[in-house]
């Protein structure tokens, strides 16, 4: 298991938000994405969820996901090595 940061929220705090822990996760994993800080691999990773279910959660909030032609293009270049085109 990779090492971790633990980061500490009064109870007070997710409290007044009316926020569980897993919610404080998901909407840093939402606001790291979309200011490009984070991947979506990395973002979905943090926020603990499936590939389809952090689609889902990006898109009720109007989040486009970050896919221009370099990534597409690097992309090609990654199942050319491994064989699959």
């Amino acid at each position: 298991m990779p090492p971790t940061l633990s980061i500490e929220i009064p109870a007070e705090i997710a409290h007044a938000a009316k926020m569980s822990s897993d919610d404080l996760r998901w909407e840093l994993a939402i606001h790291l994405f979309s200011i490009h800080k984070l991947s979506f691999g990395k973002a979905r990773e943090m926020a603990g969820m499936t590939v389809c279910s952090f689609q889902q959660l990006l898109g009720s909030r109007e989040i486009p996901l970050h896919y221009d032609v370099s990534d597409y293009e690097e992309d090609l270049a990654t199942l050319s090595k491994l064989g699959r085109l």
